[in-house]
């Protein structure tokens, strides 16, 4: 490990009859080694940029109670968009803004499943509760909590899976017989994830801020294992990518040449 200290540097050599011209030589030349230094530094930090990871939320599980009992018969009779499960003892109601699936017991309680966020699970169960008050129930909004959160997060590169799964058998488990992935499981913050060998991770904790936590923590220990995608990975990852920039648009068609240049700027072995 390289110190640079700043100052001038005194060789053993080096008297108090030096003249004046050589001590300003020596300070001028210290200060252009510390300059080439920092640009050096600066050079390599742009050649070699923090990535930035897109988090996708697909579905935010939240749960609350109306503190009162609920005829399930009555509301499938005169509720919009409703299923009644009998075999279940369960009511399904569904929303359209945000788009939420409600399942409500006659109990009161209810669980939404769909929303993408915390606030629109909180605002799904809002209106939710106010269609149950307006065919006639003294509905109250108590014990709203978020259960469970689904994310996923697509790395720029493949993963070795199996190495990664025997360097870390405390938290991992890989039985490729049964599923795909490797399943890690993380104690603080709490999450559950699959790391899959094409670079995708799947995320379930009980908030969005464990979400991201679990993937600054698992970042740096699969970007050991990375390694270059193949063409068709690549390919597929891109079109992924732009369907998250125009989810409106087909990419189903698109043809893309990748050479081996492009592929390898998206991974640089260690």
């Amino acid at each position: 490990m390289e110190v640079v200290c700043g100052g001038r540097f005194l060789s053993p050599s080096f008297s108090e009859s030096t003249s004046g011209d050589n001590t300003r030589s020596i300070i001028d030349q210290s200060q252009m080694g510390e300059q080439e230094q920092v640009s050096a530094v600066m050079e390599d930090e742009k050649k070699d940029p923090e990535p930035v990871l897109d988090i996708i939320i697909n579905n935010v599980v939240s749960s609350f109670s109306v503190a009162c009992h609920l005829d399930l018969h009555h509301l499938a009779l005169h509720g919009n968009n409703v299923e009644l499960r009998k075999e279940n003892g369960v009511l399904t109601m569904k929303l359209r803004k945000p788009p939420t699936t409600a399942s409500i017991w006659s109990s009161g309680k209810i669980t939404c499943t769909g929303s993408t966020s915390e606030c629109q699970a909180r605002l799904a169960g809002r209106r939710i509760a106010r269609c149950v008050q307006k065919m006639g129930y003294n509905v109250k909004f108590r014990n709203f909590r978020i259960v469970n959160v689904l994310g996923t997060c697509s790395l720029p590169f493949a993963i070795k899976i199996t190495p990664f799964s025997q360097k870390h058998r405390d938290a991992a488990s890989y039985e490729p017989e049964l599923h795909p992935g490797v399943t890690y499981r993380i104690e603080h913050p709490k999450a559950t994830l699959k790391i899959f060998s094409t670079g995708s991770i799947t995320v379930t904790a009980p908030s969005i801020a464990n979400v991201q936590n679990a993937i600054e923590h698992i970042y740096p220990l699969v970007r050991e294992f990375g390694k270059a995608r193949s063409e068709e990975e690549m390919a597929e990852y891109r079109r992924n990518q732009a369907r998250k920039q125009f989810p409106i648009l087909n990419f189903e068609d698109v043809e893309e040449d990748l050479s081996s240049s492009e592929i390898e700027e998206y991974w640089e072995p260690m």
